[in-house]
């Protein structure tokens, strides 16, 4: 974690906090290696919440655009 921490721009505290998050998530994993502890990302977690995160904002996105087309409805019904 030094390292990773060395990086950057917050407390080694934070990111120790940051990677228990995202360890009890499931998308970062550790090992020991000696005195150091080894992180990775687990891609198959990652490629999931990706996948959740990009419906999400699909979903989102074409609510934002119904939304606005009726609006935009609406006003040219008004100004006939």
């Amino acid at each position: 974690m030094g390292q990773l921490a060395a990086q950057l721009p917050v407390t080694r505290s934070a990111v120790s906090q940051h990677l228990k998050i995202l360890k009890d998530a499931g998308l970062v994993s550790e090992h020991p290696a000696g005195t150091r502890r080894i992180y990775r990302l687990n891609p198959t977690a990652v490629a999931a919440l990706r996948d959740q995160l990009d419906t999400y904002w699909q979903r989102a996105l074409t609510s934002y655009v119904d939304v606005t087309e009726h609006a935009a409805d609406e006003m040219t019904e008004e100004g006939s």
